[in-house]
């Protein structure tokens, strides 16, 4: 099932995992670490395209699923799961009709974010529209730029300021930094 939705730009706006990284703030031997992720911003100007096996709308419950090989594409954004749950306000309008006032989107099943130089994979994530947060769980959480690589079990992002904090759940974040990424001085 392909589905083009333009009008709810503000599920638009959770798709946007833009470049600029910046977790290199922390220890590699700490519990969690906590910095800013430059360029993580909320979009509404780009139409969402989704692709899935199969699209189950249910407006009493005020959901729609998309399961089987989600894709949803947005810009240079990409965001790939085995399902996809979309919540928005009841009488808030429909996915349907394309005018749906989105309150949460959860996705599930081997998750992958992808957006220009940056990737992101989870077991799970969830997009608080309310709140403007990412957050991504699973027993491995991972984040990479190029070959800079971040790894805990979950990672949470404030869409509206970037900030990001990743934590190991009882074990260690683990950090890898490519000498070369730092900014060259003259």
């Amino acid at each position: 099932m392909f589905a083009t939705l333009s009008a709810p730009a503000r599920a638009a706006s959770v798709f946007v995992f833009a470049a600029g990284l910046a977790l290199a703030a922390g220890s590699a031997s700490a519990q969690q670490t906590s910095s800013r992720m430059q360029g993580m911003e909320l979009s509404n100007d780009q139409p969402i395209q989704i692709q899935s096996d199969k699209l189950e709308i249910r407006d009493q419950e005020s959901q729609a699923e998309f399961t089987g090989n989600v894709k949803v594409v947005q810009g240079t954004t990409t965001l790939q799961a085995g399902r996809m749950v979309v919540y928005y306000k009841s009488g808030g309008g429909s996915v349907a009709s394309g005018d749906a006032d989105i309150e949460k989107i959860d996705v599930f099943d081997k998750v992958y974010l992808k957006s220009q130089t940056q990737e992101a994979t989870a077991d799970t994530g969830t997009f608080n529209m309310v709140n403007e947060t990412l957050l991504l769980k699973g027993k491995k959480v991972v984040l990479s730029e190029g070959e800079n690589v971040f790894v805990g079990c979950q990672l949470q992002v404030a869409m509206r300021t970037g900030e990001a904090k990743l934590d190991a759940c009882g074990g260690r974040v683990m950090i890898q930094l490519d000498p070369k990424s730092r900014k060259q001085t003259n």
